[in-house]
């Protein structure tokens, strides 16, 4: 099987410290073997390691190569599909959930600070409204935070002071939450995945599974060699199709970003002079922030499945005018394209394909978040606390017969059906 080194992102082009850890050899032993280097595998590992495990972690090509190196860099509370759960469980949402919704935030300011990981973190995030009923779900998200004795920083904004904040006029109003904000996830995880090898946990990279050999032990083959373990945790999440049982159940969805060349400092201060990451709240979303260095990083979903850097500028060069006209001479240096999960009912997926083999997978664009806490969640189930885990694999993920062959087709009706309803 082929492997790939990282695709032409800005956040590969400015990673400064690009792993080489050697591929998988002969035959290796370990307590858990991790499948899959972005942010659930190597934060799963991170903590497993930090409590004395043997963990070996499998990549198919780089650390962070797929969405958690190639994503928008928002770090966004919440966890999709939490409406979806609190109806099985007939609870609400506050009580189920609360304080995990920001558990991720905390797992990764704590590892910056404890391992010194620099990711360009800031703190500050804006969720902006274009429709009335936007306007209505900001303020009960600003009631129900309020009433929580939230910690940070949160502010309803309205037409103007949102159009005084971030420089364009398109919104009706906005939400500032200091409690969230931006990274650069690249550097993020391969900050997280160096702590882990301090911690004794071993990488390998280059090295595509091509077979899990179930048993009592699991054995996890690549082409030159094998992990034998007690148990497995399978982190593929859009990249994973070697389990029959994973398959149909989450569709891989395209998300896109481009990169500007270097901003002034006039437009800076006159876009977005507080340094926020901004978000509408379209299911075919656009999302942009400022890079470290001053770039605009705009990204969104559009109709397209391939990886042309000229399409995809063209594309979102087009978008990102119509928030931003004064960026019209404005020069693009990257464009790309990266793969998330979502499963149809948007909840994450964690489960098991055997008692020993588990799987943990579909944020639906949470994944900065949700897969810190989902590292968590699967180091505890591991360890025999099962809790956290079950709330989120008692309820099943549902599937679509044919979605593997016809997935093409299929995600792009669904996001024409979404385009129609954000339009509603």
């Amino acid at each position: 099987m082929q492997t790939q080194s990282h695709t032409n992102s800005y956040y590969a082009a400015s990673v400064g410290d690009k792993t080489d850890f050697a591929p998988l050899r002969g035959e290796q032993r370990a307590d858990i073997c991790v499948i899959g280097a972005g942010f659930t595998g190597i934060s799963t590992a991170l903590h497993l390691a930090e409590r004395g495990y043997n963990v070996h972690v499998i990549e198919s090509n780089r650390v962070g190569w797929g969405a958690s190196g190639r994503n928008g860099g928002q770090m966004i509370g919440g966890i999709a599909g939490e409406n979806h759960v609190a109806k099985h469980y007939g609870k609400d949402v506050e009580d189920l959930f609360g304080d995990l919704r920001w558990a991720g935030h905390d797992i990764i300011r704590k590892r910056v600070q404890q391992y010194g990981i620099q990711c360009d973190l800031k703190s500050g995030y804006l969720d902006v409204a274009i429709k009335q009923r936007h306007l209505r779900d900001i303020e009960a998200n600003y009631e129900r935070l309020a009433n929580a004795d939230f910690p940070h920083e949160i502010r309803v904004l309205s037409k103007n002071e949102t159009s005084e904040l971030i420089g364009t006029d398109v919104y009706i109003g906005s939400f500032l939450n200091m409690g969230n904000g931006h990274l650069h996830p690249l550097k993020l995880c391969v900050g997280e995945a160096r702590a882990a090898v301090l911690e004794g946990a071993t990488i390998y990279e280059q090295s595509p599974v091509i077979d899990i050999e179930h048993g009592r032990k699991v054995r996890v083959v690549t082409e030159k060699g094998a992990v034998t373990a007690d148990t497995v945790v399978i982190a593929g999440n859009a990249y994973h199709a070697l389990e029959r049982k994973l398959r149909g159940i989450m569709f891989p969805v395209k998300s896109f970003i481009i990169a500007t060349e270097r901003l002034s400092k006039s437009i800076v201060n006159r876009i977005n002079p507080q340094d926020l990451a901004i978000c509408d709240p379209n299911f075919v979303l656009k999302y942009y922030r400022l890079s470290a260095d001053k770039r605009l990083l705009f990204g969104g979903r559009i109709n397209y499945f391939g990886e042309d850097p000229e399409f995809i500028k063209r594309k979102l060069r087009q978008k990102m005018l119509s928030i931003y006209p004064v960026l019209e001479s404005v020069g693009i240096d990257y464009a790309w394209g990266g793969t998330i999960g979502v499963p149809i009912t948007r909840v994450p997926q964690l489960g098991r394909v055997a008692s020993n083999v588990f799987y943990c997978q579909g944020y639906s664009g949470h994944g900065v978040n949700v897969t810190h806490l989902a590292g968590q969640i699967m180091a505890d189930a591991v360890a025999g606390t099962m809790e956290q885990f079950d709330l989120f694999a008692n309820v099943k993920p549902f599937s679509v017969p044919g979605a593997q062959r016809f997935q093409k087709p299929m995600v792009a009706l669904g996001i024409l059906y979404y385009q129609i309803k954000d339009r509603l």
